[in-house]
């Protein structure tokens, strides 16, 4: 109940906020998985990126972080774990964050990760709690990085798709989070493990008020569909069916495929942001070099009977 935490755990917001003084306020998170490809410096990059989108989701600036590791000694190489943590390291700095040190452990399964240290404006900082009904909803990268991973473990991914999931999941959130900042945002989560639909269910909640989706206009990584219709399907999906529940009225016919890919959880997704009708398209013309596949994907209306109405 410290009167300087002013962002805790409560909310479902992407990372706590902690007062300094009237300027100055700690962005504070912390995130680790085992890996999701292959090679070990796209782990590390991967990883790297996903640990600082909570960061730039609160519309801070990371500055610091910490690296963390579980590592199977004896099984893989040492090298390997030098890898990961170059990758780590190549994404840090281009964050312009500096990694101060971490800890690692012997562990049977793989797993890498940052604790990260940003700032912000006490007065700036962007929760998933104030989205307003009228705003348009802008998600920023394509979805299906766990479908495409899940073909990429069967050994199944072709490179040319490999590569495409590699970039999005490296890409940093940092210039999507400065340019909304432009343009009067009023919410911002990032799309992570809970998938779109479970991302969108914690705005709405924390926000009272409903998003309306449109199916249709959700950007998707290349071969994405084709995945789903293949049966690489993501247990996480079925989860998060289960999370978001009732809170969710479908109010046309979306085909199970496409279900499953709202559903889908993301390994470093984009940033879904509500922000004024009226600064939607100048955020979209902004991001149109950074975040090619950045998208009006919904709106906010006023709490009805339910959460979440996806068209």
């Amino acid at each position: 109940m410290d009167p300087n935490l002013l962002v805790g755990y409560t909310g479902s917001d992407d990372a706590g906020v902690y007062r300094l003084d009237d300027e100055t306020a700690l962005v504070l998170t912390v995130d680790y998985f085992p890996p999701i490809v292959d090679d070990p410096f796209d782990y590390g990059r991967v990883a790297a990126a996903n640990s600082l989108s909570d960061i730039y989701a609160m519309g801070g600036r990371p500055i610091a972080a910490l690296n963390i590791a579980g590592f199977p000694e004896g099984v893989l190489p040492a090298e390997t774990l030098g890898e990961i943590l170059r990758g780590g390291a190549e994404k840090a700095a281009e964050a312009g964050t500096v990694i101060v040190g971490g800890h690692t452990v012997s562990d049977k399964e793989l797993k890498y990760g940052l604790s990260v240290v940003g700032i912000v404006h006490p007065d700036g900082i962007v929760q998933n709690s104030g989205a307003r009904a009228g705003d348009r909803l802008v998600l920023t990268k394509g979805l299906g990085t766990g479908i495409l991973a899940t073909k990429l473990k069967a050994g199944k991914l072709d490179p040319n798709t490999q590569k495409d999931l590699v970039a999005s999941m490296t890409l940093l959130n940092k210039q999507a989070s400065e340019r909304m900042l432009d343009y009067d945002v009023h919410a911002c989560t990032d799309i992570t493990g809970y998938g779109l639909l479970g991302h969108a269910l914690e705005m709405a909640k924390a926000s009272h008020v409903t998003l309306e989706l449109a199916a249709a206009d959700v950007p998707l990584l290349t071969g994405t569909v084709d995945a789903v219709r293949g049966s690489f399907l993501t247990g996480g999906a079925g989860t998060n069916r289960i999370f978001v529940g009732n809170d969710v009225v479908w109010e046309r016919s979306v085909d199970e495929t496409f279900q499953h890919i709202l559903f889908d959880p993301q390994t470093s997704g984009g940033l879904l942001i509500a922000l004024p009708e009226s600064r939607s398209n100048q955020l979209l013309e902004s991001l149109e070099r950074a975040c090619p596949d950045a998208a009006v994907v919904g709106k906010v209306i006023d709490h009805e009977d339910t959460y979440l109405k996806i068209f």
